[in-house]
């Protein structure tokens, strides 16, 4: 073997090898949803892609298979833990039992960035959402205009513990709560899925056959109870408003079975996400919280460019 091919050979191995340091030193960012399943998470996997793009970072999108499994979720962040990321973004299931792994992580100088649902720590960086409780005093004000203020109304929750959707259903109650002419007569949870939803909000149409109204607080619930109304033949013959979007739910809320939709902005929730834990990594500050704003669409308003970007979000090309 010559030297020139030597050499050659020498300078490849040293670009490889600083190639691979490059690599190694890329800062690498774990983003945990409450789930895998719904249209929201894709909508913040989506968002979060597309900042991990523009910051030049890595992100590792990993979460629990459903909604309620709360132990799997907290495996998830022991892991990332133990794999010594840079930074976490969590969308906590439960606002007491993630609070232990959290201050876990962030002991161990991994900065955690809350999204879409609160946890009751104030050691994580920054908590980025919807301001829910608002959300929900928008739902009970559209139900309160559909009835005209008067009905009585079915709520189907979510789940204990989920601090997001508990705003949201006390935002709910709290505006209803001004027309005495509105009688919330049965409240259940509806649990994680949409199948456990729609068996729920069966239960509660037939328990209670006079009801004119129902307002549901996440897209599961709101599914589930869209199935159920299908069913039951009173689709489109009750006022309802739910909270979230999907395709399924926009075609609905396009042929007034829906009437009104509250709509976050969860492209917004995973983008914000990625950008503020990327400031604080670099000592930039941020802001302890962050609101990223909710809408009302309608079958009127739905067409509405403002609020069909929130409605019907293109993630095609950052998720593929």
């Amino acid at each position: 073997m010559n030297k020139k091919l030597c050499w050659l050979m020498a300078l490849v191995l040293a670009l490889n090898i600083i190639s691979c340091a490059k690599k190694s030193n890329k800062t690498t960012i774990a983003v945990i949803p409450k789930g895998a399943t719904h249209e929201f998470w894709k909508s913040v996997h989506a968002g979060a892609v597309k900042a991990a793009g523009e910051l030049n970072v890595d992100i590792i999108w990993k979460g629990p298979q459903k909604e309620d499994d709360r132990s799997q979720q907290i495996t998830v962040v022991e892991d990332f833990i133990t794999r010594q990321v840079d930074g976490i973004i969590l969308a906590p299931l439960d606002d007491k039992a993630l609070v232990k792994p959290v201050e876990e992580a962030i002991s161990r100088n991994i900065p955690v960035v809350i999204i879409d649902s609160g946890i009751k720590s104030d050691k994580i960086v920054s908590f980025i959402a919807t301001d829910n409780y608002q959300g929900g005093i928008l739902a009970g004000e559209k139900l309160a205009q559909l009835l005209n203020k008067k009905g009585k109304v079915l709520l189907v929750r979510y789940q204990e513990g989920s601090d997001s959707t508990t705003n949201r259903e006390k935002g709910f109650i709290d505006a209803v709560k001004k027309y005495p002419g509105i009688k919330i007569v049965a409240e259940q949870y509806g649990g994680a899925t949409t199948e456990s939803a729609y068996k729920i909000a069966e239960n509660m149409i037939n328990a209670n056959p006079g009801f004119n109204g129902i307002f549901c607080c996440n897209e599961s619930t709101t599914f589930g109870t869209l199935r159920a109304l299908e069913d039951s033949g009173k689709a489109g013959k009750v006022k309802f408003v739910g909270f979230d979007s999907s395709k399924k739910l926009v075609e609905a809320l396009s042929r007034n079975v829906i009437q009104g939709l509250i709509v976050q902005n969860p492209m917004k929730m995973g983008e914000l996400g990625v950008k503020t834990i990327m400031n604080h990594i670099n000592k930039v500050q941020v802001e302890k919280r962050v609101d990223t704003g909710v809408v009302v669409a309608t079958p009127e308003n739905m067409n509405n460019p403002e609020i069909k970007q929130v409605l019907e979000p293109d993630f095609s090309k950052y998720l593929k």
